[in-house]
């Protein structure tokens, strides 16, 4: 027992405060709405005008919820929250496009020890602002207070997006061919995986993210809070351009790296030849690996190594593809060509052959030579 009140601001938990963050980030989400978006800011759901589905012959609704994972320790370690909405709006909204899907709408959940209202709209904001590159409405979200669970500046992000496409328009496996080519879509650095790999580096060799890296030509934090690239609007203006039969799949390159998320999009019975040596990798990727001895297998394995999406596309379309997203200011070049599978040399484990990852059984990956760092 005890003589002292107890109040819910008492146990840790500020509903003011709270209130000062919506008003704080109500007019960045109300810049994403568009006509669908019904009843504006503040209600228990987000409501969304479904009238425009009624032109399609066969809509089918894709859904995507992810995270931004331990990246958030660097945006916490550095005081700057208006640039991780980006990397949650890439991870969730292009989950969604790779199969030719228009992200119509999105929601988010903050979870975090104390409320501070500012820091809390400058997520939000960044969420906002990363949701109209998309051209995705930001129609609800929820911040969660949790006091004892998390530190008073800790905090953690997730969202999910719906969006739709036409039945006969999907994109994936179905539509590749032997003969296909890989078009890879530059990333903007890290992106927001493998953050876990990267932080214990730099703990190891003790370096500071206030650090200036030469050969990053910034500070290390900087680096590291790079942005995730959004791809969505881009991603789908290559498809209106080239026609669903010259573009048959996209990858999106997050958690599990390059080869493993290729082959998530082949068919069974291909096989996609991809050389190491067809680009040069960014500067971060050869630092951590030469900071912490990272195994080449073990980063491939985990980072993007410097392409964030992977297009596949019909041999006859590959120049236009090319040049469109030089148009866009999308970085781009031949990454590989699809093959049939050859039973006599492809073999699960051996040396650059990926395959059944993420618990997809169908296509492979075959990576062979080196890195240009």
């Amino acid at each position: 027992m005890t003589d002292a009140q107890i109040t819910y601001a008492t146990a840790g938990v500020d509903t003011e405060a709270g209130d000062k963050a919506v008003e704080l980030m109500k007019d960045a989400v109300r810049a994403t709405h568009g006509p669908q978006v019904l009843g504006g800011v503040g209600g228990f759901a987000g409501l969304y005008d479904a009238t425009e589905l009624t032109r399609f012959r066969r809509p089918l609704l894709a859904t995507s919820t992810d995270g931004v994972g331990t990246k958030v320790a660097i945006a916490q370690a550095l005081d700057i929250h208006r640039t991780i909405g980006f990397d949650l709006v890439g991870m969730v909204v292009d989950d969604i496009v790779v199969v030719g899907a228009r992200p119509l709408f999105m929601t988010d959940y903050i979870a975090c020890g104390r409320v501070v209202p500012e820091r809390i709209a400058d997520v939000v904001r960044g969420i906002a602002a990363a949701c109209s590159v998309a051209g995705t409405a930001l129609v609800g979200g929820e911040t969660a207070e949790h006091p004892g669970l998390l530190g008073p500046d800790e905090y953690d992000v997730a969202g999910a997006a719906t969006g739709v496409v036409e039945a006969d328009e999907l994109l994936g496996p179905d539509r590749v061919r032997a003969g296909d080519v890989l078009v890879a879509l530059g990333s903007s650095g890290l992106h927001s995986n493998g953050y876990s790999l990267v932080r214990a580096v730099v703990r190891s060799a003790g370096w500071g993210l206030d650090r200036h890296v030469d050969e990053l030509g910034r500070t290390l934090g900087e680096e590291l809070l790079e942005p995730t690239r959004v791809y969505a609007s881009d991603v789908l203006a290559l498809v209106e351009r080239a026609g669903v039969d010259r573009i048959h799949a996209f990858s999106h390159v997050t958690g599990g790296g390059l080869a493993s998320n290729v082959a998530r999009v082949l068919p069974t019975g291909l096989v996609a030849d991809v050389d190491r040596g067809g680009w040069q990798l960014p500067p971060v990727f050869s630092l951590v690996q030469g900071l912490g001895q990272v195994p080449w297998n073990d980063l491939e394995g985990t980072l993007n190594l410097g392409v964030g999406m992977v297009a596949i596309v019909a041999a006859d379309a590959v120049d236009g593809v090319l040049a469109h997203a030089a148009e866009l200011g999308l970085p781009a070049w031949v990454l590989g060509q699809v093959r049939d599978s050859d039973p006599t040399t492809d073999v699960v484990g051996a040396p650059g052959f990926v395959a059944g990852t993420k618990g997809v059984h169908g296509g492979a990956v075959q990576l062979t030579g080196t890195y240009r760092v």
